[in-house]
């Protein structure tokens, strides 16, 4: 008993110092959300080497959740959406687009024998990718295939920005806009205290109002009506905090991976490459409407629009003196409406699967059942 207590000390310690490492060095050379996929890599490494923890703890998903659900509702402001000004409709409008070809295409992936409906959808919705990670388990989908998923959607989209940029758009990188003014932080003790407040307020509503994903979405609602209000004293989730609920998202995702699930995942990866690229050209043609609509740029329309890859939409819309503002309020617009709609809808894709008998196709037996995260 000892022995093995003090092997999975050891166990975690190994997880913990890797992933730190990787995580510094991933972060350096710009990889977006580096601590979720140093922690997810460094999982499936260590699991296929039999040299990894049990797993993570319930109750530590469920704190990643809430900690990202706080910090992606920090992203809201209360003159994020009046930035849309008269264009709002059609903002809306595009959003709405980009979940319908979104779930389009997560269903043309669900097609593919290792991948279940549910799973095929929450994989490619346009937004959120830390989020869905989080959930995905609990919703009844497998977290590995959309984990790997969605970062590589995340990666493509902010790898082939630059190049979109400069070669499509011919980018003017002379006259950088300048970058919102931000609202003073709150000191890092107070914000660490509304965190944690927060979290066990927007938990407990989320689940007396039966919401789907509440670990997640209960506090991001809780955190969006403060911010919208005025009432969030400057609250700024600390980064540190941040990072370790990424870590814990990715560990959550990779220490699951067995021979079988590497191998299942891989099969996907050509089809599910395919798809975003799609969904990459369709959001692009959004864009152009977009700004057709609203008397934007192509280039501001294409940024505005951008299914993926939030931070690098924001330094491109700076160098080439961008509407920043419209864009980044368009993109605050789409993370939000992904994260709250695709829990509502994987219950109708659920319900439809038990119906007609297409939800049993999973990767492993093992991501099958739902965790208790939010019961």
């Amino acid at each position: 008993m000892v022995r093995e207590r003090g092997r999975s000390v050891v166990r975690w310690l190994v997880l913990v110092a890797v992933t730190t490492a990787a995580s510094v060095v991933l972060n350096r050379v710009g990889v977006p959300s580096a601590a979720l996929f140093a922690a997810l890599v460094v999982g499936i490494v260590l699991a296929l080497a039999s040299f990894a923890p049990a797993g993570v703890p319930r109750r530590g998903g469920l704190a990643a959740q809430a900690v990202l659900g706080v910090y992606i509702g920090t992203m809201v402001t209360s003159d994020s959406l009046s930035a849309l000004g008269a264009h709002w409709p059609i903002v809306v409008g595009v959003v709405v687009a980009t979940l319908v070809i979104s779930l389009a295409a997560g269903a043309l992936l669900g097609l593919h024998r290792d991948v279940s409906p549910l799973t095929g959808a929450l994989a490619l919705v346009a937004g959120g990718a830390s989020g869905l990670v989080a959930i995905a388990r609990e919703l009844g989908g497998d977290d590995r295939v959309v984990a790997v998923v969605q970062y590589l959607r995340v990666g493509l989209i902010t790898a082939s920005m630059p190049v979109v940029v400069t070669v499509i758009f011919v980018a003017d990188r002379s006259q950088p806009a300048s970058l919102p003014e931000q609202a003073r932080a709150a000191p890092w003790y107070l914000s660490l205290a509304m965190v944690a407040v927060i979290a066990v307020v927007g938990v407990v509503a989320g689940r007396w109002a039966r919401l789907p994903g509440a670990g997640l979405l209960g506090p991001m609602a809780v955190t969006v009506c403060l911010e919208v209000a005025g009432w969030s004293l400057g609250l700024a989730v600390p980064m540190v905090l941040v990072q370790v609920a990424y870590a814990l998202v990715g560990w959550q995702a990779g220490l699951a991976f067995t021979q079988e699930a590497l191998r299942a995942v891989g099969r996907t990866l050509p089809l599910a490459l395919a798809l975003i690229v799609a969904l990459g050209v369709a959001t692009a043609g959004l864009g152009l409407l977009l700004a057709r609509v609203t008397g934007l740029s192509p280039l501001e329309g294409y940024l505005a629009t951008s299914p993926g890859g939030v931070y690098a939409v924001l330094a491109t819309a700076v160098e080439t003196g961008s509407d920043v503002t419209f864009i980044v309020a368009a993109q605050v617009l789409r993370i939000l409406a992904m994260l709250f709609a695709a829990p509502l809808l994987a219950r109708g894709i659920v319900a439809l699967g038990r119906r007609f008998g297409r939800q049993s196709r999973a990767t492993t037996a093992a991501s099958r059942a739902p965790i208790a995260a939010a019961d």
